[in-house]
């Protein structure tokens, strides 16, 4: 009872942690995502070892606490002790603030915030040691805001968590270690998506109480605060808890083994999966992934890709036709899932332009995203090659003199333009497009006059398009072709969009909507594109970057990442369905084959018209990675895991058989050794070529 009495804002901390994230683990495991069934053991580890690794991760979590605990006390305000550290802290003050330190050197808002720190810090200390009958109290405010910061953050990481099992029916991952990065984006996302001011109302009210009950309960330690001797026996016994923690953390991990996604995830500890995500932001993939003799490798690689020899992908692509150089628009519609599409079964009627479009253009049927993000959507299409683990090369500090899709144009003779409506700086997209030729056109090149809508992500797609077309009408004038490749935004959450539009109002914040009013946008471009002199010259690609989510029973599951794809150009490429199954990074060399380009190629992607393809597609997260072929979906993953489904088709009625989306992934009973081998060679050549640097153009 008496080390409760000495330990009691650690106690109730942890016991508040703890009770918060039960609360959390029970609204995720009935929240209308988590659509699984869950056995009895599923159900005692999801609470039991889930409390326990909670209980450990905040006693890392607390070292701050337990540091501002053990250096309050009144023996440091005694003479000559408390003079002594006040002048410490004023002379630091006038060293930091007028002369060169350290905080000088790094620049920015450092030198200011070390500052503002150092005399906030005096200051306290200066009241604390000068007013003396006013210690207690002014140390219950100080406890008091310190314990309400706490509890803020442990309320706020309750609920963002809660956002993200929202929107990805995960917790933490590699995504939210991306969003922190781009911080403007996403707060100004959460601030038009959610109610943010009765929600903070609602959480600072919340936090108000929660401290007050702290304090009340932590009084008897403020008013006998630990001496020296009890000091260090607390300290020894954090150590001790820390080094049990450092053991037990990554122990009730590897519990986290269930067949059923969602029973993991509801185990695991949020902020310990963020920090996972952000340690292995780069995941080597000689260092965590089954792998063959390079050789034996790339031996394996030929037989998938006709004409390669040694170890790289060179070979020569020849069309015996002239080639023909039209001018290509290339449009990556955000977050766009083929299940919204009425011929994949919609009945929302969300897509009435594409669906028409589908009839009359190069339609592929069975097109699978290689990823959940838009950055390894602008990956597969620009460097067709399979997304290799960790973060995009797109993000990758080593992106740029790719060999690209702009590459092959640009030896053709064509102009290249990447066209985003937001901010380019955002997912480094500025930067990797630049470093491969790319000229861009984003948010910043427009003028006031040209927005009539905008968000945080940047200028409604009508905006975007209309710049686009001026854009092209220049570039037609010049005489030269040209490749554009447009990036939309409107289908992104907080879905919001110029009113009177459609038939769901701009405001309304609706994903329907989201998808309805970039249909609509899309068929304002045709519109006006039809007007242009360069339009009948002109082929267009059509696809979604990824879909618009990847939650699922699976770590892969197959709906989520199937997307509309097409090639519209009239009177040149006649309608027709392409009914094989096509991964993402195939689309643009099956656009080089249709305009019959000769050229050395490096891709791994390829022309899916040709005799010799053989159908395969890749779909991945930033740590699994799936390959599917001869209906099996092949998962490689960390720590040299390797998983195998058969995939059953659950048919639904009144949708064509070409446009099923559903499938049952059933757990191989035997193994087929070949197509691991030839998923690993797939993955492994294109981790292997990336890293030596010999996917250069």
């Amino acid at each position: 009872m008496q080390f409760f009495k000495k330990t009691a804002p650690f106690y109730n901390l942890t016991l508040f942690y703890i009770v918060t994230s039960l609360i959390l683990r029970s609204v995720l495991f009935f929240h209308p995502i988590t659509q699984a069934t869950f056995e009895w053991v599923d159900l005692l580890k999801i609470f039991f070892l889930g409390m326990a690794s909670d209980f450990f991760v905040f006693v890392i979590a607390s070292f701050f606490l337990w540091l501002y605990l053990t250096f309050l006390s009144n023996e440091k305000y005694t003479k000559p002790w408390g003079y002594l550290l006040f002048g410490f802290f004023v002379s630091l003050l006038i060293y930091v603030t007028f002369f060169n330190t350290i905080l000088n050197e790094y620049g920015g808002a450092l030198p200011s915030i070390g500052i503002g720190f150092i005399a906030l810090k005096t200051i306290l200390f200066g009241l604390l040691l000068f007013l003396p009958k006013y210690r207690a109290n002014i140390r219950l405010g100080l406890f008091s805001i310190t314990i309400f910061i706490f509890v803020l953050v442990i309320i706020q990481n309750g609920i963002s968590e809660y956002f993200f099992w929202n929107e990805f029916g995960l917790k933490y991952n590699f995504i939210a270690v991306n969003y922190l990065v781009y911080t403007n984006e996403v707060i100004g996302n959460i601030m038009q998506s959610y109610p943010v001011i009765p929600l903070f109302t609602g959480v600072g009210i919340l936090a108000g109480l929660v401290t007050f009950l702290i304090v009340k309960r932590s009084k008897p330690f403020l008013d006998n605060l630990p001496t020296f001797t009890e000091k260090l026996k607390n300290i020894g016994i954090y150590i001790a808890l820390v080094l049990v923690s450092l053991f037990a953390i990554p122990l009730l991990a590897k519990q986290e083994d269930s067949q059923n996604v969602f029973a993991n995830e509801l185990e695991s500890n949020g902020l310990y999966k963020f920090y996972l995500a952000f340690v292995n932001s780069e995941l080597d993939y000689f260092k965590f992934y089954k792998t063959l003799p390079e050789k034996e490798a790339f031996a394996l690689l030929g037989n998938q890709i006709e004409g390669i020899s040694g170890e790289n992908t060179l070979r020569k692509i020849e069309n015996s036709a002239v080639e023909t150089h039209k001018n290509v628009v290339l449009i990556t519609i955000e977050s766009y899932s083929a299940e919204f599409l009425k011929i994949y079964g919609n009945e929302k009627n969300l897509t009435p332009f594409l669906d028409s479009l589908s009839t009359k253009s190069m339609l592929f049927t069975n097109l699978y995203a290689v990823g959940n993000r838009t950055v390894r959507g602008l990956e597969a299409v620009t460097l067709c090659l399979p997304p290799t683990p960790g973060e995009s090369v797109v993000k990758r500090k080593d992106n740029k003199n790719k060999f690209s899709t702009g590459a092959i144009f640009e030896q053709k003779g064509y102009s290249v333009k990447y066209l985003y409506g937001g901010d380019a700086y955002f997912d480094n997209m500025q930067d990797f497009f630049v470093g491969n030729n790319y000229d861009i056109v984003d948010k910043k090149t427009f003028q006031p006059k040209e927005i009539t809508f905008d968000n945080i992500w940047g200028v409604c797609d009508e905006d975007m398009y209309n710049k686009a077309i001026s854009v092209m009408n220049k570039e037609a004038d010049s005489k030269k072709p040209f490749f554009n490749h447009i990036m939309t935004v409107s289908n992104h959450r907080p879905f919001t969009y110029p009113n009177n539009k459609i038939d769901i109002p701009g405001d309304a914040k609706s994903r329907d909507g989201g998808v309805k009013y970039t249909d609509f946008a899309l068929k304002q471009f045709f519109k006006k594109a039809q007007e242009q002199s360069w339009y009948s010259n002109t082929v267009f690609v059509i696809l979604a970057d990824h879909c618009a989510s990847s939650a699922g029973k699976t770590e892969l599951p197959m709906d989520k990442y199937r997307i509309p794809a097409m090639i519209f150009a009239p009177d040149f490429i006649a309608p027709q369905r392409v009914t094989k199954l096509v991964s993402q990074i195939d689309v643009m060399p099956t656009l080089f084959g249709l305009l019959n380009f000769k050229y050395e190629s490096k891709f791994f992607g390829q022309d899916v018209l040709k005799t010799n393809y053989k159908p395969r597609a890749f779909i991945a997260t930033y740590q699994d990675l799936g390959y599917i072929k001869d209906n099996v979906l092949t998962i490689l993953s960390p720590k040299q895991q390797v998983k195998q489904f058969e995939l059953l088709l659950k048919p639904k009625s009144g949708i064509e058989s070409d446009f099923q989306l559903y499938y049952e992934e059933k757990p191989l009973q035997t193994q087929r050794q070949d197509l691991i081998n030839e998923t690993i060679s797939q993955y492994q050549a294109a981790s292997s070529l990336l890293k030596k640097k010999k996917y250069q153009k």
